[in-house]
């Protein structure tokens, strides 16, 4: 039996739990949530990375979708509320392949009737609008957990990739963690700050996530995990889940899409825009100067690099499809997971290993999080702090 084969046996049994998905922001971006234009049930490979086809053929068991709303987003309640909607219409629309799940033994449950787990997460604190009532209100809609930043900071904490001003997370801050945990969401650790990173660790009695992140000792982006953070999971119990994107991953991307970013500045789009006219301006740039291609092996790096440093029960996967315009060569799209397996068994990975990667870690994670819920709930009433009263 090849290593590819024996990777989709493994994914018959254990199939893969991936953190972020942003499905639902491209189904805004690119048809204004018309799920007829963009049926999920049949192929969509010429317009998203993600289909139900493609999910089945890559061994998927359960996913987060993604909730993102931009930083800049007028009303970003609202709009968080209709991302959640559209994850409730692709779920009425295909129960037969994707099961709402909103505990670690409905991910279980999905797994045993052959369907794929759907949870969601919320990507960004600018998501709750400094309100705690909102927070609880998200978390009764179904999120299961908050990325606490995206690209920019929010009042009450740092993001990795904008200047700091919290100098991690603000005294409000950490009453969000404290919240999250009292009401079983997960605190998710992609995008922020190291300074955060540390600040969410010291205050969560919870396990933490990384719903999408790499490792800043393989590839230096301030979006990646440094390792005195990884070396802390252990003792925390959270799960850092593996990121596809190339310009995390590879180096040279990081460098590339640096310039890549400042050209569609120049042409007066946002970095992150994936509409026709920003795919043109990012391919006539590309045809100038080729961007540095990341593979399987190129993850595979960070997993092993991970693997040595946090260990086997402390690490997930989780793509970021349909939320980047480029995918590392042999992870295309959702239907490449077998392949990333392959590459870890010809390294030495154990079935057992990539049985925690995949799947049982992910699972672990969210009920070790209701766990603590429970216990919080029995001595803790909901907070009402405001960030007036805690930050000034």
């Amino acid at each position: 039996m090849t290593s590819l084969e024996s990777a989709r046996e493994l994914l018959r049994e254990f199939p893969v739990a991936d953190g972020h998905n942003d499905l639902p922001w491209a189904l805004r971006e690119q048809v204004r949530y018309d799920l007829d234009a963009r049926d999920v049930a049949a192929d969509q490979s010429a317009h998203l990375h993600t289909d139900i086809p493609r999910l089945r053929q890559g061994g998927v068991g359960a996913q987060y979708w993604s909730v993102y709303v931009r930083t800049d987003s007028p009303e970003p309640v609202a709009a968080t509320l209709e991302q959640i909607d559209c994850v409730r219409q692709l779920l009425a629309r295909h129960p037969g392949d994707l099961r709402p799940a909103l505990t670690a033994a409905d991910m279980e449950a999905a797994r045993g009737e052959g369907r794929i787990a759907s949870l969601m997460g919320a990507e960004g604190g600018h998501s709750i609008a400094n309100s705690l009532g909102t927070l609880r209100g998200l978390y009764g809609l179904g999120v299961r957990y908050l990325t606490l930043t995206h690209n920019d900071n929010v009042d009450w904490a740092d993001s990795a990739t904008d200047a700091p001003r919290a100098g991690g997370l603000t005294a409000f801050g950490r009453e969000v963690v404290r919240e999250m945990n009292r009401v079983g969401m997960l605190v998710d650790l992609s995008h922020v700050a190291a300074t955060t990173m540390r600040d969410a660790l010291d205050t969560s009695t919870a396990p933490v996530v990384f719903s999408h992140s790499s490792a800043r000792a393989v590839c230096d982006h301030p979006r990646n995990i440094p390792d005195d953070v990884l070396e802390r999971l252990p003792a925390n119990g959270g799960v850092a889940m593996v990121t596809f994107v190339p310009k995390f991953v590879l180096q040279a991307a990081v460098d590339w899409t640096a310039a890549a970013d400042e050209n569609m500045r120049a042409h007066g789009f946002h970095h992150l825009d994936t509409t026709a006219e920003a795919m043109k301006v990012h391919r006539a740039f590309e045809e100038r100067r080729p961007r540095p291609v990341a593979t399987v092996a190129t993850v595979a790096d960070h997993l092993d690099h991970m693997r040595e440093v946090a260990g086997i029960d402390h690490l997930g996967i989780g793509g970021d499809y349909d939320g980047t315009a480029f995918t590392p060569d042999g992870l295309d799209d959702v239907s490449g997971y077998p392949n990333l397996l392959a590459e870890l068994l010809d390294r030495g990975w154990s079935k057992a290993d990539l049985a925690k990667l995949t799947w049982k870690n992910a699972v672990r994670v969210l009920g070790a999080a209701e766990d603590v819920a429970r216990g919080l709930q029995a001595t803790r009433p909901a907070s009402n702090a405001t960030i007036e009263s805690l930050d000034g």
